[in-house]
């Protein structure tokens, strides 16, 4: 917890920890002051506009949240401890909860849109299905189109990754994939099972992706998918899209259970995109026809399950109390990796 100045040397001990919450206008972190940053690069800054709250916890992501005062500080600070285990081998404290597991929820058949292109808040589905509608979220003001935190099941603690459709329709970044995949190896590090909700498009495309390095950056998380050995479930909303579907806690990165909603789709890309790569020089006619049969035969998640990508197709309602099942059944599960000094995560 950063309540005033860190600077130089000194910004490696927090940057070495798990989480950092820092207060807004007290507190900053940077390696040189603005002084320094003057009289090398002729900069006028402020220590505000160099190393506060707000820049971390939005624009660098060094830090996971901020708060307006000390008081809040603290209070996110023991919120957040309430979740987590007190070490690596021990288990993540059970809450006592008056929310059932059967409950559903009619409401969550209406969030999704039947437009595919029309956005919605994945927030409305996590708090639905969680109890209590108590979910609390990491770095909610970075990388918003990835949304990960924490919540309770039956108790339970879980950790929470969603795409955000508001946010750049949900597609992932440099930025979300790194984000997501130090969320999902903190929480395989303490043995906490994951919940991923999909409706992602792809990766976003352009050149400034391109040359920051999103095939690294993008491999960071599913490297952190597939390394990780806690109970992994995944529910995909609407779209699952190419390599983006894959990284998303799929089958073949070893996920647990993996459920789709009826209307979901997996697929490489939309229909139209594939249509016009697959037929390309038809007149507007034929290329209509060819979207409505593309449509039809991969724009549903039955195809995929009879792959065996899909364990079930289920009602929208029905989420909560299938998750609370399938984490009775793996609550105890076991799986170690192949011996090794140590995995070459791509950093």
């Amino acid at each position: 917890v950063i309540m005033g100045p860190c600077a130089g040397g000194a910004v490696y001990s927090p940057a070495l920890t798990d989480f950092i919450i820092m207060v807004r206008d007290t507190s900053h972190l940077f390696i040189t002051g603005p002084q320094v940053v003057k009289t090398v690069t002729h900069e006028d800054v402020t220590t505000e506009e160099l190393g506060g709250a707000d820049v971390h916890t939005k624009v660098s992501g060094v830090a996971h949240l901020a708060a307006d005062n000390e008081i809040e500080a603290l209070q996110a600070t023991r919120t957040l401890f309430d979740f987590l285990p007190l070490n690596n081998k021990d288990k993540a404290p059970r809450r006592f909860t008056e929310d059932d597991r059967t409950r559903q929820d009619k409401s969550l058949r209406r969030i999704v849109p039947d437009d595919p292109n029309t956005p919605y808040d994945m927030h409305d589905i996590i708090s639905k299905i969680v109890d209590d509608n108590d979910f609390f979220e990491i770095m909610p003001d970075y990388a918003q189109n990835l949304i990960v935190g924490f919540a309770r099941l039956e108790g339970r603690t879980v950790g929470i990754v969603g795409n955000q459709p508001l946010h750049l329709a949900g597609c992932l970044d440099i930025n979300a994939s790194v984000k997501g995949a130090r969320f999902v190896r903190f929480c395989d590090c303490f043995n906490i099972p994951l919940v991923t909700l999909v409706d992602v498009p792809g990766f976003l495309p352009g050149m400034s992706q391109e040359l920051g390095g999103i095939i690294r950056n993008g491999a960071k998380l599913l490297y952190a998918y597939a390394e990780a050995t806690v109970p992994k479930f995944t529910i995909i909303t609407r779209k699952a899209y190419g390599g983006a579907y894959d990284v998303m806690a799929s089958k073949h990165l070893r996920g647990d259970i993996n459920l789709a909603w009826p209307n979901s789709e997996i697929a490489v890309m939309g229909a139209a995109g594939a249509v016009n790569i697959i037929f390309r020089g038809l007149d507007p006619q034929q290329t209509e026809a060819e979207v409505a049969n593309y449509s039809r035969l991969f724009a549903n998640p039955l195809t995929a399950a009879r792959r065996g990508y899909i364990d079930d197709v289920i009602e929208p309602e029905t989420t909560r109390t299938r998750l609370c099942q399938e984490l009775d059944a793996l609550l105890h599960k076991k799986l170690t990796n192949p011996w090794k000094k140590h995995g070459n995560i791509p950093l």
